[in-house]
């Protein structure tokens, strides 16, 4: 039981002491109102509803452009469904394409015709928000070695989900075709969810319960036994900016939460990849219902992650 908990958990991480603190300020009302965009103006916005998902695919566009970021767009074709769907690629740092990366993304299509609010309305916010906070220091991100990608993916979810047809598959492996490494990816998988409740928050293995706490008030950073070393750095980075409390679960793929988002998608290309997330319907009881709107976010938490999220990112670029 102590070595389980030793290795999924990474229990002696601590604070970076070279991370900004206070961290950069991020506006909650900002987050909310982009939450609000994609899951009232662009609703519905699964794979079925394809005017509505190339709109919300341009919104993302236009405001990572306006932030200061290089867009690129990825479109793929789906055997047997109208199309053609695309990736949202905004660009910062270095602008050679060889260059390595550091990937952060979040699917912006939603399962059904559900407001899709926390998922993944909220990590596409937290993704426009962490452009315009790289968007405000450019100059400094020329300087790092490696470039930033910012990725908004579609077709994440079902019936795609876990097949070659998902957005981030093709982002990923076009990656790896290239021969381009990648750092480090980080998935933005519902962060927007906190519950201060006692018995809020569940988790999908009995024998991992006892390490992690009963409430729902913090982020999690899930990957496999492999990512365990972009694991600490990233805990590190985000404890660093004492927002928010941040805990860390790397084991065996076949642990059931592990792969639940388009990290997988890059574990697949033979990149290292965490998930960050508020853990979906193990806190969220709205996921995948009409009751995943807007209102039920805590925007201010919600701020509290693209902070940390941003202040590692920055740690993985150095």
């Amino acid at each position: 039981m102590i070595w389980l908990w030793y290795t999924t958990t990474q229990p002696f991480v601590r604070a970076a002491d070279n991370v900004a603190t206070p961290p950069i300020p991020v506006e909650p009302s900002r987050l909310e109102a982009d939450v609000r965009a994609l899951s009232e103006r662009y609703f519905p916005r699964d794979s079925t509803s394809l005017e509505n998902l190339e709109a919300a695919a341009s919104f993302i566009e236009t405001t990572a452009s306006k932030a200061g970021a290089r867009i690129t767009s990825q479109s793929f074709d789906v055997p047997g469904a109208k199309g053609p769907f695309r990736n949202v690629v905004a660009s910062f740092g270095r602008a050679d394409e060889a260059a390595e990366r550091i990937v952060v993304g979040a699917h912006y299509d939603a399962c059904g015709a559900h407001p899709a609010a926390d998922d993944n309305a909220s990590g596409v916010a937290g993704l426009l928000e962490l452009a315009r906070l790289l968007g405000a220091s450019r100059t400094a991100l020329d300087a790092l070695p490696v470039r930033i990608d910012l990725v908004a993916y579609s077709t994440e979810e079902p019936p795609y989900f876990a097949t070659p047809h998902m957005g981030s598959v093709h982002h990923a492996q076009s990656l790896a075709n290239k021969g381009v490494r990648v750092r480090a990816m980080l998935a933005l998988e519902m962060i927007g969810y906190f519950s201060d409740a006692e018995d809020s928050q569940h988790y999908p293995s009995i024998a991992v319960r006892p390490f992690y706490p009963s409430r729902g008030n913090f982020i999690a950073l899930v990957g496999r036994d492999d990512d365990a070393a972009i694991a600490r750095t990233v805990k590190s980075a985000m404890l660093g900016t004492r927002a928010i409390p941040t805990y860390s679960m790397t084991g065996p793929f076949v642990l059931p939460g592990v792969d639940w988002s388009d990290h997988r998608s890059y574990w697949s290309a033979g990149y290292p990849a965490l998930m960050v997330t508020d853990t979906a319907f193990l806190r969220n009881q709205a996921y995948h219902t009409d009751g995943d709107r807007p209102e039920t976010l805590d925007y201010a938490r919600m701020a509290a992650v693209v902070q940390g999220v941003h202040a590692a990112v920055l740690a993985l670029a150095r």
